[in-house]
């Protein structure tokens, strides 16, 4: 497996780019921004995007969906809780910030406990609510994509529509903090992480 990153948008998203090496079959996590960029890297590796997955809907997490699916021809998935909000720019946040981001919907919906196969890696869904109705994370190999649940030493803000700070700390701990301490946590804003070093440090949880 590798793993590439691209810091995209305005808020510095980290948008991962992960691939079976044996196959080259790649999945995009939340690419929010940098579309060009982005498809210069595919290309340029020849790789094959099989599925673009959002871990919630907000703006930054989704705008470049419509031109990668365009060029890739990959599935966009996102949990059923937030699947609305990539059609709707009051629900993405984009509204309030000077733009419309309406998206075309999904074309898979997940829920948790989902399997999404690329090439022989398997990124298990984890719903974790809190920051979003709908946000995931998802977990291969030792490694956790913590989209905005999960930060080095921070959770991921409540304060938006849907967001609830008792169902966000109930996650982390129900659902995160069982995972190996070693686990490699790679969140969707700022630096990575470990389980290990969030149960030890974060003053939230």
């Amino acid at each position: 497996m590798k793993i590439t990153k691209f810091e995209v948008g305005h808020l510095g998203t980290n948008c991962y780019i992960v691939t079976c090496l044996e196959t080259k079959n790649t999945a995009i996590i939340d690419p929010g921004g940098n579309a060009e960029e982005i498809i210069a890297y595919l290309n340029g590796e020849q790789l094959k995007v099989i599925c673009i997955v959002n871990t919630h809907g907000h703006a930054d997490h989704i705008a470049a969906n419509n031109k990668l699916k365009e060029a890739t021809g990959a599935d966009v998935m996102i949990h059923q809780d937030d699947a609305e909000m990539l059609t709707s720019s009051n629900r993405n946040l984009s509204a309030y910030i000077g733009s419309s981001l309406v998206l075309k919907p999904a074309d898979r919906i997940l829920k948790d406990g989902d399997l999404i196969n690329v090439g022989k890696i398997e990124l298990k869904v984890i719903h974790t609510p809190g920051h979003t109705l709908g946000g995931i994370c998802l977990y291969t190999d030792g490694v956790l994509f913590s989209g905005d649940t999960l930060f080095a030493e921070s959770v991921g803000r409540t304060d938006f529509p849907g967001g609830s700070m008792g169902k966000l700390i109930s996650s982390i701990k129900n659902k995160l903090l069982v995972l190996p301490d070693e686990t490699k946590v790679l969140p969707g804003h700022g630096p990575e992480t470990s389980i290990g070093w969030e149960r030890s440090n974060n003053p939230f949880i």
